[in-house]
């Protein structure tokens, strides 16, 4: 059984800002920090370019990650790729089968199903054809770590099950509806989550919010 880890996730990139010396743009892109494994970027946003200011505001050092997790091939989640990789190419990059084409990166790894990629670290695999979203197992159980919930969210949740009890979800949850996030005990909603105000009303104790420099740690 994988050991439960400690979590801090740094959003880098998103529609909106937290810390107000950060440029908000359509896209979203995080730093996953977890004890005793590899740092991970998980997805680049929309601009190479606001990636990187905002990293370097946030103190970020682009040769300090190990490693890129891509959700799923939309501009607003690779299209600061190639920005960061002309920054730090000594990564590993991990990819659905969907997105092809990764240049310019130490190694590029396909990831077709559910999978562990380091202890306490998973993905979803690529559900519906398009998304994975990161997991990791934390104290107080799965965090999810999704691009946009295109797969439905029942789809990414049974799938994170398999891995453990899910605790909260972070990252866009798109047109999810509220009523099936009932249960999660965090809920981070982020990007192109459209029902924001119907999750804070139902889940109060739950919600909290995003943006660009939020800090949450678990």
């Amino acid at each position: 059984m994988a050991e439960s880890k400690q979590l801090k996730v740094t959003i880098l990139y998103d529609n909106t800002v937290y810390d107000k010396d950060l440029q908000a743009n359509w896209g979203f892109s995080a730093l996953i920090e977890v004890e005793k494994a590899p740092k991970i970027l998980f997805d680049t946003g929309g601009s190479g370019e606001i990636l990187l200011n905002n990293m370097k505001k946030l103190g970020v050092d682009p040769s300090t990650i190990d490693e890129v997790f891509i959700s799923h091939n939309h501009y607003d989640h690779v299209g600061g790729l190639s920005g960061f990789l002309s920054e730090n190419p000594n990564v590993t990059v991990y990819v659905p089968p969907s997105f092809k084409g990764v240049k310019n990166a130490k190694e590029v790894v396909t990831i077709k199903g559910p999978t562990e990629i380091h202890e306490g670290i998973y993905s979803t695999g690529e559900l519906e054809g398009i998304e994975q979203s990161l997991c990791v197992k934390t104290e107080k159980g799965i965090i999810v770590i999704a691009g946009c919930s295109h797969p439905k969210m029942e789809n990414i949740l049974k799938t994170a099950s398999t891995f453990g009890d899910v605790y909260g979800i972070i990252g866009g949850l798109h047109g999810t509806p509220a009523e099936s996030l009932k249960g999660l005990k965090l809920i981070c909603a982020t990007h192109c989550t459209q029902h924001k105000e119907d999750i804070k009303r139902l889940f109060p104790e739950a919600y909290i919010e995003g943006g660009a420099g939020k800090v949450i740690e678990i």
